[in-house]
């Protein structure tokens, strides 16, 4: 109870989105579309600020909005985003197209695992923002962080997937089976020699990885 009143404190003291991002939050919510939570977000953005990041992948795009934060928060910033759905990409191409930032944001629809060579035409990425099926989060990891510019950051979502990486007992397999793929993950990301790795227990869990740069 105490962690969901700070979680309501902290979101109420967030800054109100302008009316096109309030609205994606409405329809993601009345729709079940999965979006960032708003302090994990607000997390990110922020170190996204500091680093002063120019260049963007996020692998999915859902319905657009977090490639539109980014785009609002960071105005010199190019985010390329990839979304597999054709319904959300649909989605996302419309309210890309209405916010007055298109030409900070390329769309690349297909799925991540197989949109590699297309991608590689926009790199490199100072980030690279990982928020898709999170199953495959180790092989989009493994995937993109070659496009990554030395001493880059990685962002992923949802590492702490409502707090059921600690639980042990799950009882659907479904649930278990995924979560256990996030814990191994998870585990394989914070041993990784070639990055300095947090998790931050903010929204449902970002991790944060920096590259460590070229040894010499």
């Amino acid at each position: 109870m105490e962690n969901e009143k700070l979680h309501s404190y902290i979101e109420n003291l967030i800054s109100v989105r302008n009316p096109l991002l309030q609205e994606m939050e409405e329809f993601a919510k009345e729709h079940q579309v999965p979006i960032m939570e708003l302090a994990g977000i607000e997390a990110m953005l922020q170190i996204l600020r500091i680093q002063n990041t120019k260049k963007i992948l996020e692998v999915g795009t859902a319905i657009g909005y977090s490639a539109l934060r980014m785009a609002f928060a960071l105005p010199e910033a190019q985010i390329v985003t990839i979304e597999r759905d054709e319904g959300r990409y649909s989605l996302a191409e419309a309210y890309i197209s209405r916010s007055g930032k298109i030409s900070q944001i390329v769309l690349i629809k297909g799925d991540a695992l197989e949109v590699g060579d297309n991608v590689a035409r926009h790199a490199p990425f100072d980030a690279i923002f990982i928020d898709a099926a999170k199953g495959q989060y180790k092989k989009f990891f493994e995937m993109y962080s070659k496009f990554l510019t030395s001493g880059g950051m990685i962002v992923t979502d949802n590492v702490l997937f409502k707090g059921l990486v600690c639980e042990q007992e799950i009882e659907s397999k479904r649930t278990r089976n995924l979560v256990k793929k996030i814990d191994d993950f998870n585990r394989w990301l914070m041993a990784h020699p070639d990055y300095d790795t947090i998790i931050l227990p903010v929204g449902d869990g970002v991790a944060i990885s920096k590259r460590r740069g070229e040894k010499e």
